[in-house]
């Protein structure tokens, strides 16, 4: 209040009541947030891809190179490339298949000079149990993990069906380890891939995991992981891996399969593969995780079972990797 205001009683009187009432406008704004009552969110884009003939196989996994336009989608099968590659257009560009088994999550990854494409792969045979970085044409660079080997927990780079990736600009990994294998944990590595922290076993307290399937980061350094057969999300401190707070309440007709932020941060995308749907989840900003909200719902058609998912940081538009209708779609904000 200004010094005139503050010496007069009756006026700062009068500025009080005008600051409950703003204080209850912005209240009532919390309680009924913009989202209330919105109708559809996203349709289905009918024109992606220009050349469906291509999905050849079972559809587990798709990345978006926002910056170069392209999607990369992992899918198994005898005798099928492993990984696709389109346009943001849906045009078929080109395939490769090199050291890949069984491709369960992607994820690309850009730098100021550079980009890159890691896989995690869970196949049992000469090139499973690992996660591995490639060229954007398919030249193998990295291996995280003894290809063919199931790992331990207790050691942070031996892995047992690891499920997803993300990657920071900086160079740290955050990997979730694994899909029905012996591992359940959420592991962060350094840029030179040394082990920055590990946390989880299997159970159902705080902080453990049955069946860790998705992980991403939001803007304001809270990594989030979809722990599916607990039926929950978690979510962690990226710094120092402490638990933050978990969602459940939104998934009682079925687990979280994938997470992904939409491009402003407001929302989360989540796949549950058994109802074919997609859940879109009120982001909470800094501080509390608080209560699951779900603001709306796509259904997809009966056994299209979408598994993982990936968002356009530029457009929007959401990219959804289908086991069950052996595609990937792709759906556009309105």
């Amino acid at each position: 209040l200004s010094t005139a205001v503050s010496s007069d009683p009756t006026l700062m009187e009068f500025d009080y009541c005008i600051f409950i009432l703003y204080f209850q406008v912005l209240k009532a704004d919390d309680f009924f947030p913009p989202w209330r009552g919105q109708q559809q969110m996203y349709k289905l884009d009918i024109g992606w891809p220009k050349n469906s003939e291509h999905f050849t196989g079972q559809t587990f996994c798709v990345a978006v190179d926002s910056l170069h336009g392209l999607v990369y989608v992992g899918q198994r099968g005898d005798n099928v490339p492993k990984v696709l590659v389109f346009s943001e257009e849906g045009y078929f560009l080109y395939s490769w298949n090199d050291t890949v088994e069984m491709p369960h999550g992607i994820f690309v990854w850009n730098t100021a000079i550079d980009s890159s494409v890691w896989i995690t792969d869970v196949g049992t045979g000469k090139y499973g149990h690992t996660v591995k970085q490639y060229s954007p044409l398919g030249k193998l660079l990295q291996v995280l993990g003894t290809p063919g080997n199931a790992g331990s927990s207790l050691i942070p780079l031996q892995f047992d069906q690891p499920a997803e990736i993300f990657v920071e600009e900086t160079g740290e990994i955050y990997v979730v380890d694994g899909d029905g294998g012996m591992n359940n944990r959420l592991l962060k590595l350094s840029n030179d891939y040394k082990e920055i922290w590990l946390t989880g076993t299997n159970g159902t307290g705080i902080g453990q995991f049955k069946i860790p399937h998705s992980v991403t980061l939001d803007a304001f350094g809270r990594v989030w992981v979809a722990d599916r057969d607990n039926k929950r999300i978690q979510v962690f401190d990226k710094v120092t891996g402490e638990w933050l707070g978990s969602w459940s309440s939104c998934f009682s007709e079925d687990g979280p399969y994938s997470v992904r932020f939409t491009a402003n941060y407001k929302y989360l995308i989540v796949a549950q593969l058994n109802i074919n749907r997609l859940a879109i989840l009120a982001a909470p900003p800094v501080g509390s995780i608080g209560d699951c909200v779900m603001v709306h719902t796509v259904q997809l058609g009966d056994e299209t079972k979408p598994h993982l998912v990936d968002v356009d940081m530029k457009s929007g538009a959401v990219y959804v990797a289908e086991i069950g209708a052996q595609q990937v779609q792709k759906y556009v904000p309105l």
